[in-house]
Protein backbone atom coordinates (compact mmCIF):
# COMPACT_ATOMS: atom_id res chain seq x y z
CA UNK A 1 0.00 0.00 0.00
CA UNK A 2 1.62 3.12 -1.12
CA UNK A 3 2.18 5.96 2.03
CA UNK A 4 0.74 9.06 1.81
CA UNK A 5 2.99 11.59 1.88
CA UNK A 6 2.72 14.10 4.75
CA UNK A 7 2.34 17.82 4.54
CA UNK A 8 5.70 19.80 4.65
CA UNK A 9 6.62 21.20 8.47
CA UNK A 10 5.42 25.04 8.62
CA UNK A 11 8.68 27.39 8.57
CA UNK A 12 7.67 28.15 12.19
CA UNK A 13 7.94 24.80 13.13
CA UNK A 14 11.31 23.86 11.71
CA UNK A 15 12.52 27.32 13.75
CA UNK A 16 11.66 25.94 16.98
CA UNK A 17 13.23 22.62 16.50
CA UNK A 18 16.65 24.11 15.68
CA UNK A 19 16.12 26.16 18.52
CA UNK A 20 15.49 23.56 20.74
CA UNK A 21 18.75 21.77 19.24
CA UNK A 22 20.98 24.76 19.71
CA UNK A 23 19.96 25.64 23.23
CA UNK A 24 20.13 22.03 24.54
CA UNK A 25 22.08 19.14 22.55
CA UNK A 26 25.75 18.95 23.00
CA UNK A 27 28.36 18.32 20.94
CA UNK A 28 29.24 14.74 22.15
CA UNK A 29 28.86 11.17 20.67
CA UNK A 30 25.59 10.24 20.41
CA UNK A 31 22.45 8.89 18.16
CA UNK A 32 19.64 10.64 17.37
CA UNK A 33 15.83 9.48 16.21
CA UNK A 34 13.98 12.00 13.78
CA UNK A 35 10.05 11.12 14.64
CA UNK A 36 6.87 12.21 12.66
CA UNK A 37 4.15 13.54 14.77
CA UNK A 38 2.36 9.69 15.07
CA UNK A 39 5.40 8.96 16.48
CA UNK A 40 7.32 7.06 13.99
CA UNK A 41 11.00 6.86 14.02
CA UNK A 42 11.84 8.26 10.26
CA UNK A 43 15.49 8.22 10.59
CA UNK A 44 18.41 6.90 13.05
CA UNK A 45 22.04 8.24 12.46
CA UNK A 46 24.83 8.75 14.91
CA UNK A 47 27.64 11.38 14.92
CA UNK A 48 30.58 12.18 17.18
CA UNK A 49 29.62 15.61 17.66
CA UNK A 50 25.45 15.16 17.73
CA UNK A 51 24.90 18.93 18.23
CA UNK A 52 26.45 19.84 14.84
CA UNK A 53 25.03 16.86 13.17
CA UNK A 54 21.78 17.78 13.87
CA UNK A 55 21.85 21.80 13.26
CA UNK A 56 23.42 20.71 9.55
CA UNK A 57 19.89 19.12 8.49
CA UNK A 58 18.82 22.88 8.43
CA UNK A 59 22.00 23.99 6.30
CA UNK A 60 20.17 21.89 3.24
CA UNK A 61 20.44 23.82 0.63
CA UNK A 62 18.18 22.06 -1.94
CA UNK A 63 14.30 20.62 -1.20
CA UNK A 64 14.88 17.19 -2.76
CA UNK A 65 18.27 16.47 -0.03
CA UNK A 66 17.69 13.52 1.98
CA UNK A 67 18.16 15.86 5.19
CA UNK A 68 15.73 18.04 3.70
CA UNK A 69 13.30 15.68 3.28
CA UNK A 70 13.48 13.87 6.77
CA UNK A 71 13.50 17.23 8.42
CA UNK A 72 10.41 18.17 6.46
CA UNK A 73 8.46 15.64 7.49
CA UNK A 74 9.97 15.43 11.69
CA UNK A 75 8.00 16.91 14.42
CA UNK A 76 10.25 15.85 16.85
CA UNK A 77 13.89 15.07 17.43
CA UNK A 78 15.26 12.25 20.18
CA UNK A 79 19.18 12.05 21.23
CA UNK A 80 20.94 10.25 23.50
CA UNK A 81 24.78 10.83 24.43
CA UNK A 82 26.99 7.36 24.24
CA UNK A 83 30.63 7.05 25.31
CA UNK A 84 32.59 7.27 21.87
CA UNK A 85 32.33 7.04 18.36
CA UNK A 86 32.59 3.45 18.36
CA UNK A 87 29.99 3.01 20.89
CA UNK A 88 27.82 5.66 19.01
CA UNK A 89 28.31 3.17 15.72
CA UNK A 90 27.21 0.08 17.40
CA UNK A 91 24.26 2.14 18.80
CA UNK A 92 23.08 3.02 15.61
CA UNK A 93 23.70 0.28 13.82
CA UNK A 94 21.69 -1.78 16.45
CA UNK A 95 18.85 0.56 16.70
CA UNK A 96 18.49 0.63 12.56
CA UNK A 97 18.12 -3.61 12.62
CA UNK A 98 15.43 -3.23 15.42
CA UNK A 99 13.51 -0.20 14.11
CA UNK A 100 13.69 -0.18 10.68
CA UNK A 101 13.04 4.00 9.61
CA UNK A 102 11.73 4.08 6.07
CA UNK A 103 14.56 6.98 5.68
CA UNK A 104 17.27 4.69 6.62
CA UNK A 105 18.49 2.62 3.21
CA UNK A 106 19.26 -1.36 4.45
CA UNK A 107 22.17 -1.40 6.69
CA UNK A 108 25.14 -0.46 4.26
CA UNK A 109 27.26 -3.09 3.80
CA UNK A 110 31.27 -2.04 3.88
CA UNK A 111 31.62 -1.88 -0.17
CA UNK A 112 28.99 -2.99 -3.16
CA UNK A 113 30.74 -5.61 -4.29
CA UNK A 114 30.16 -7.73 -1.21
CA UNK A 115 28.37 -11.37 -2.06
CA UNK A 116 27.65 -14.26 0.39
CA UNK A 117 27.36 -17.92 -0.08
CA UNK A 118 23.80 -18.92 1.02
CA UNK A 119 22.92 -22.37 2.03
CA UNK A 120 19.33 -22.77 1.42
CA UNK A 121 17.24 -25.64 3.35
CA UNK A 122 15.30 -27.85 2.16
CA UNK A 123 14.99 -31.84 1.24
CA UNK A 124 17.56 -31.14 -1.10
CA UNK A 125 19.69 -28.03 -0.02
CA UNK A 126 21.08 -25.49 -2.68
CA UNK A 127 23.83 -22.86 -2.94
CA UNK A 128 23.10 -19.23 -4.07
CA UNK A 129 25.03 -16.32 -4.38
CA UNK A 130 23.32 -13.43 -2.46
CA UNK A 131 24.16 -9.57 -1.89
CA UNK A 132 22.31 -9.60 1.85
CA UNK A 133 22.17 -11.62 4.93
CA UNK A 134 18.61 -11.32 6.15
CA UNK A 135 17.31 -15.13 6.53
CA UNK A 136 17.21 -16.83 9.79
CA UNK A 137 16.31 -20.44 8.16
CA UNK A 138 19.67 -20.03 5.96
CA UNK A 139 23.25 -20.43 6.66
CA UNK A 140 25.61 -17.99 5.40
CA UNK A 141 29.45 -17.81 4.36
CA UNK A 142 31.30 -14.65 3.51
CA UNK A 143 31.23 -12.12 3.17
CA UNK A 144 33.19 -12.10 -0.25
CA UNK A 145 34.21 -9.59 -2.60
CA UNK A 146 33.62 -10.06 -6.24
CA UNK A 147 29.92 -11.47 -6.46
CA UNK A 148 30.43 -12.40 -10.23
CA UNK A 149 33.57 -14.61 -9.35
CA UNK A 150 31.97 -15.97 -6.07
CA UNK A 151 29.43 -17.29 -8.39
CA UNK A 152 31.49 -18.56 -11.06
CA UNK A 153 33.41 -20.63 -8.46
CA UNK A 154 30.06 -21.74 -6.38
CA UNK A 155 29.06 -23.35 -10.09
CA UNK A 156 32.13 -25.21 -10.11
CA UNK A 157 31.82 -26.58 -6.78
CA UNK A 158 27.70 -27.23 -7.06
CA UNK A 159 28.83 -29.14 -10.44
CA UNK A 160 31.54 -31.11 -8.94
CA UNK A 161 29.91 -32.06 -5.98
CA UNK A 162 26.25 -32.57 -8.41
CA UNK A 163 24.33 -30.22 -6.33
CA UNK A 164 20.80 -28.76 -8.06
CA UNK A 165 20.61 -25.43 -9.00
CA UNK A 166 17.08 -25.66 -9.91
CA UNK A 167 14.28 -23.23 -8.87
CA UNK A 168 13.33 -23.53 -5.34
CA UNK A 169 10.16 -24.61 -5.64
CA UNK A 170 11.19 -27.43 -7.78
CA UNK A 171 9.39 -30.58 -6.42
CA UNK A 172 12.14 -33.10 -5.59
CA UNK A 173 11.47 -36.91 -5.68
CA UNK A 174 14.50 -39.05 -4.06
CA UNK A 175 15.24 -42.56 -5.77
CA UNK A 176 14.40 -44.01 -2.43
CA UNK A 177 10.88 -42.28 -2.82
CA UNK A 178 9.81 -43.75 -5.97
CA UNK A 179 7.27 -45.95 -4.35
CA UNK A 180 5.18 -42.73 -3.78
CA UNK A 181 4.35 -41.06 -7.32
CA UNK A 182 2.14 -43.18 -9.86
CA UNK A 183 3.76 -41.61 -12.89
CA UNK A 184 7.86 -40.78 -11.62
CA UNK A 185 9.37 -37.26 -13.57
CA UNK A 186 12.25 -39.62 -15.02
CA UNK A 187 13.24 -37.10 -17.29
CA UNK A 188 12.66 -33.38 -15.68
CA UNK A 189 15.03 -31.58 -18.62
CA UNK A 190 17.69 -30.74 -16.92
CA UNK A 191 20.89 -30.11 -18.88
CA UNK A 192 22.93 -30.66 -15.74
CA UNK A 193 21.23 -34.08 -15.03
CA UNK A 194 22.30 -35.32 -18.69
CA UNK A 195 25.86 -34.21 -18.39
CA UNK A 196 25.83 -35.91 -15.12
CA UNK A 197 26.59 -31.98 -13.21
CA UNK A 198 23.48 -32.79 -10.74
CA UNK A 199 22.64 -35.76 -8.66
CA UNK A 200 19.32 -35.25 -10.11
CA UNK A 201 17.30 -35.25 -6.91
CA UNK A 202 14.28 -34.01 -9.04
CA UNK A 203 14.02 -37.70 -10.99
CA UNK A 204 15.30 -39.92 -9.06
CA UNK A 205 18.97 -39.68 -9.58
CA UNK A 206 19.77 -40.04 -5.89
CA UNK A 207 18.59 -40.80 -2.91
CA UNK A 208 18.23 -38.18 -0.26
CA UNK A 209 20.68 -39.92 1.67
CA UNK A 210 23.55 -39.70 -1.64
CA UNK A 211 22.71 -36.12 -1.73
CA UNK A 212 22.97 -34.85 1.69
CA UNK A 213 26.40 -36.75 1.72
CA UNK A 214 27.51 -33.97 -0.97
CA UNK A 215 26.15 -31.36 1.10
CA UNK A 216 27.74 -32.16 3.72
CA UNK A 217 31.34 -32.26 1.10
CA UNK A 218 30.25 -28.62 0.32
CA UNK A 219 30.23 -27.53 4.02
CA UNK A 220 33.75 -29.11 4.84
CA UNK A 221 35.11 -27.16 1.82
CA UNK A 222 33.24 -24.17 2.23
CA UNK A 223 34.22 -24.26 6.27
CA UNK A 224 37.57 -24.61 4.43
CA UNK A 225 38.13 -28.27 6.21
CA UNK A 226 37.93 -30.69 2.90
CA UNK A 227 39.77 -29.80 -0.64
CA UNK A 228 38.23 -32.55 -2.15
CA UNK A 229 36.30 -30.85 -4.50
CA UNK A 230 39.65 -29.01 -5.84
CA UNK A 231 41.09 -32.30 -5.74
CA UNK A 232 38.62 -34.29 -7.86
CA UNK A 233 38.94 -31.57 -10.51
CA UNK A 234 42.81 -31.92 -10.74
CA UNK A 235 42.86 -35.51 -11.00
CA UNK A 236 40.37 -35.19 -13.90
CA UNK A 237 42.77 -32.33 -15.48
CA UNK A 238 45.85 -35.06 -14.88
CA UNK A 239 44.02 -37.60 -16.73
CA UNK A 240 42.59 -35.42 -19.62
CA UNK A 241 46.21 -33.96 -19.91
CA UNK A 242 47.91 -37.76 -20.19
CA UNK A 243 45.12 -38.24 -22.57
CA UNK A 244 46.37 -35.41 -24.83
CA UNK A 245 42.83 -33.75 -24.30
CA UNK A 246 44.25 -30.60 -24.00
CA UNK A 247 41.23 -28.38 -24.71
CA UNK A 248 39.40 -30.57 -21.46
CA UNK A 249 42.79 -30.28 -19.58
CA UNK A 250 42.79 -26.65 -20.19
CA UNK A 251 39.12 -26.09 -19.01
CA UNK A 252 39.87 -28.37 -15.92
CA UNK A 253 42.49 -25.75 -15.07
CA UNK A 254 39.89 -23.24 -14.84
CA UNK A 255 37.79 -24.62 -12.74
CA UNK A 256 40.62 -25.23 -10.30
CA UNK A 257 41.89 -22.06 -10.28
CA UNK A 258 38.31 -20.66 -9.48
CA UNK A 259 38.01 -23.19 -6.92
CA UNK A 260 41.23 -22.24 -5.08
CA UNK A 261 40.42 -18.24 -5.48
CA UNK A 262 37.25 -19.48 -3.55
CA UNK A 263 39.56 -21.38 -0.93
CA UNK A 264 41.98 -18.14 -0.62
CA UNK A 265 39.11 -16.00 0.33
CA UNK A 266 38.12 -18.36 2.90
CA UNK A 267 41.36 -18.28 4.12
CA UNK A 268 41.81 -14.60 4.56
CA UNK A 269 38.23 -14.21 5.76
CA UNK A 270 39.39 -16.26 8.31
CA UNK A 271 42.49 -14.71 9.02
CA UNK A 272 40.69 -11.59 9.63
CA UNK A 273 38.29 -13.37 12.25
CA UNK A 274 40.96 -14.42 14.00
CA UNK A 275 43.02 -10.95 13.57
CA UNK A 276 39.45 -9.58 15.02
CA UNK A 277 39.90 -11.19 18.57
CA UNK A 278 41.12 -9.07 21.30
CA UNK A 279 40.28 -6.70 24.32
CA UNK A 280 39.61 -3.23 22.87
CA UNK A 281 39.50 -0.21 25.52
CA UNK A 282 37.76 2.99 24.10
CA UNK A 283 38.56 6.19 25.75
CA UNK A 284 34.43 7.59 26.31
CA UNK A 285 33.79 10.90 26.43
CA UNK A 286 34.43 12.78 29.96
CA UNK A 287 36.33 9.63 31.44
CA UNK A 288 33.40 7.26 30.52
CA UNK A 289 35.62 4.37 29.44
CA UNK A 290 34.49 1.03 28.61
CA UNK A 291 36.18 -2.25 27.42
CA UNK A 292 34.84 -4.17 24.59
CA UNK A 293 35.96 -7.67 24.32
CA UNK A 294 35.93 -8.91 20.78
CA UNK A 295 35.92 -12.22 19.41
CA UNK A 296 36.21 -13.09 15.69
CA UNK A 297 34.89 -9.27 14.72
CA UNK A 298 31.85 -9.44 17.16
CA UNK A 299 31.36 -7.49 20.17
CA UNK A 300 30.38 -10.10 22.69
CA UNK A 301 30.71 -8.05 25.98
CA UNK A 302 31.33 -4.56 27.53
CA UNK A 303 32.62 -3.36 30.73
CA UNK A 304 34.07 -0.45 32.13
CA UNK A 305 38.01 -0.44 32.80
CA UNK A 306 38.49 -2.51 36.36
CA UNK A 307 39.64 0.49 38.96
CA UNK A 308 39.26 -2.34 42.15
CA UNK A 309 40.78 -5.36 42.20
CA UNK A 310 36.94 -6.46 42.62
CA UNK A 311 36.62 -4.86 38.93
CA UNK A 312 39.09 -7.08 37.55
CA UNK A 313 38.41 -9.87 38.84
CA UNK A 314 34.86 -9.22 36.97
CA UNK A 315 36.80 -8.67 33.85
CA UNK A 316 38.54 -11.34 34.22
CA UNK A 317 35.26 -13.63 34.68
CA UNK A 318 33.80 -11.95 31.43
CA UNK A 319 37.07 -12.67 29.27
CA UNK A 320 36.76 -16.38 30.75
CA UNK A 321 33.41 -16.52 29.30
CA UNK A 322 34.12 -15.30 25.98
CA UNK A 323 37.88 -15.99 25.14
CA UNK A 324 38.19 -19.03 27.35
CA UNK A 325 35.00 -21.71 25.09
CA UNK A 326 36.39 -23.08 21.86
CA UNK A 327 34.55 -21.98 18.81
CA UNK A 328 34.94 -23.66 15.27
CA UNK A 329 37.01 -21.90 12.82
CA UNK A 330 34.63 -21.23 9.64
CA UNK A 331 33.71 -18.71 7.00
CA UNK A 332 30.42 -19.40 8.34
CA UNK A 333 29.33 -16.19 10.12
CA UNK A 334 25.81 -16.25 12.03
CA UNK A 335 23.16 -13.81 9.97
CA UNK A 336 22.26 -11.62 12.93
CA UNK A 337 26.00 -11.02 13.36
CA UNK A 338 27.29 -9.93 9.59
CA UNK A 339 26.68 -5.90 9.87
CA UNK A 340 28.72 -6.48 13.60
CA UNK A 341 31.11 -8.41 11.97
CA UNK A 342 31.53 -5.52 8.51
CA UNK A 343 30.98 -2.79 11.38
CA UNK A 344 34.31 -3.57 13.85
CA UNK A 345 36.54 -4.65 10.73
CA UNK A 346 35.67 -1.15 8.81
CA UNK A 347 36.59 0.50 11.84
CA UNK A 348 39.48 -1.08 12.53
CA UNK A 349 40.82 -0.50 8.37
CA UNK A 350 39.89 3.17 8.63
CA UNK A 351 41.63 3.72 12.29
CA UNK A 352 44.22 1.89 12.24
CA UNK A 353 45.87 3.47 15.07
CA UNK A 354 43.27 2.09 17.13
CA UNK A 355 44.43 -1.54 17.06
CA UNK A 356 47.52 0.27 19.89
CA UNK A 357 44.38 0.29 21.85
CA UNK A 358 43.93 -3.49 21.83
CA UNK A 359 45.21 -6.47 23.85
CA UNK A 360 45.91 -9.58 22.34
CA UNK A 361 44.09 -12.88 24.56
Amino acid sequence: MRRRARPPTPEAQLAALRAHIRSTCENRPGVYRMLADDGEVLYVGKSKRVRSRLLSYFRCEFPAEKGARIVREARSVEWEYVPSEFAALLQEMHLIKRLRPRFNVAMKRDGRNLAFIKLVRGAAPKLLVVRTAADDSATYYGPFHGAQRVGESLRELSDVLGLRDCALDQPMHFADQRELFTIFPRTPGCIRLEVRKCLGPCAGGCTEREYASRVTLARAFLDGWDDGPIDTLRSEMHRASEDLAFERAASLRDKVQRLEGLRAQFARLRFALDTLSFVYTVPGWSGDDRVYLIRRGRVRAEDVPPTAPRDRRRLDRLRDAVFGRTERESSQVPWHEIDELLLVSSWFRRNPDEMARTEAV
